[in-house]
């Protein structure tokens, strides 16, 4: 019975197009190896460092300097960001930056989103490991490079840190920086960080392919009944929280790589790669009859 109206729920909201599967940037706790929905991670304010990093030019000299409290991630770095209308990049826009360690040429970009006060002024953006990058990476149509294996050791794409624990790789990262004299200062930094509720450990944003299910034409009536007094919330402050909430929500990521839950109802051809979503497990593809088909490993969250 339950087993049923899960799927039946999930082939009525595809159907509707509610549901999708796309590579986006989500939750991934490389503890329990799988994604997580934005409700399972906890965030706390911890003590950390902010590492002032140098860019140099790569026709000129002199460079762009950026703040981060994760120095590892520059690795996937594809571009830097300024504010256009930030005096003290006058000029940079356009040029070509050098990519510490890797010497990847990378562009200076100008984005609005980017704050003149935090930092330097100035941005890395790492669309495979920042969810605000993933999305300054689509307005700038930037590749998107992820450094990171499901284990938390970083990939090929890391370069000479390829195969090391994300943590051991970003002491290695900074003693290399420091070296080369391309680290600039670094300073106490107290900001939020997420934790996986199940393992608590650190979750790591990346980009991967899963199943969402796009919840701003849901949020919008469940915004409206409280708007309109059909739903009272108590205590009365508690309704700007729940609007900004329900503004701001992001799409759903609903799969998961566990061992339990209820499996995915899609069937992929190895044939024609055309995709059977269905109730009942079929026996052959609706699109071309053959029966070469294997179901979706992933589990519902």
């Amino acid at each position: 019975g339950p087993s049923k109206a899960v799927r039946t729920t999930f082939v009525n909201l595809y159907k509707k197009g509610r549901i999708y599967r796309h590579e986006r940037i989500i939750n991934w706790c490389v503890s329990c190896r799988t994604a997580l929905s934005d409700l399972e991670v906890e965030h706390s304010d911890e003590q950390g460092v902010l590492y002032y990093i140098r860019y140099p030019y790569a026709e000129e000299s002199g460079y762009v300097t950026v703040a981060t409290t994760r120095p590892e991630t520059l690795l996937g770095d594809v571009a830097v960001a300024i504010n256009p209308s930030d005096p003290r990049f006058a000029g940079s826009e356009g040029k070509v930056l050098l990519l510490p360690i890797l010497l990847r040429r990378i562009p200076v970009i100008a984005d609005d989103a980017v704050s003149t006060e935090f930092g330097t002024g100035a941005v890395k953006i790492t669309p495979g490991h920042d969810p605000n990058d993933f999305e300054t990476g689509e307005r700038h149509s930037l590749p998107v490079i992820s450094i990171m294996n499901p284990d938390g050791t970083l990939n090929e794409h890391a370069g000479p840190y390829a195969n090391y624990d994300r943590l051991e790789a970003r002491k290695e990262i900074v003693a290399q920086l420091e070296r080369e004299g391309l680290l600039e200062k670094t300073d106490s930094h107290n900001h939020s960080v997420g934790h996986c509720q199940r393992s608590d450990d650190v979750v790591e944003p990346i980009v991967s392919l899963q199943w969402f299910v796009n919840i701003a034409p849901l949020a919008e009536p469940a915004l409206q009944a409280v708007q309109a007094g059909q739903i009272q919330i108590i205590p009365e402050r508690f309704a700007k929280v729940y609007a900004n909430w329900m503004e701001n929500i992001r799409d759903w990521c609903i799969s998961r790589q566990l061992w339990w839950g209820h499996r995915i109802p899609v069937w992929y051809c190895r044939d024609c790669e055309h995709r059977t979503v269905a109730i009942e497990d079929p026996k052959a593809c609706e699109g071309c009859a053959g029966e070469r088909i294997y179901q979706d490993d992933d589990v519902l969250d």
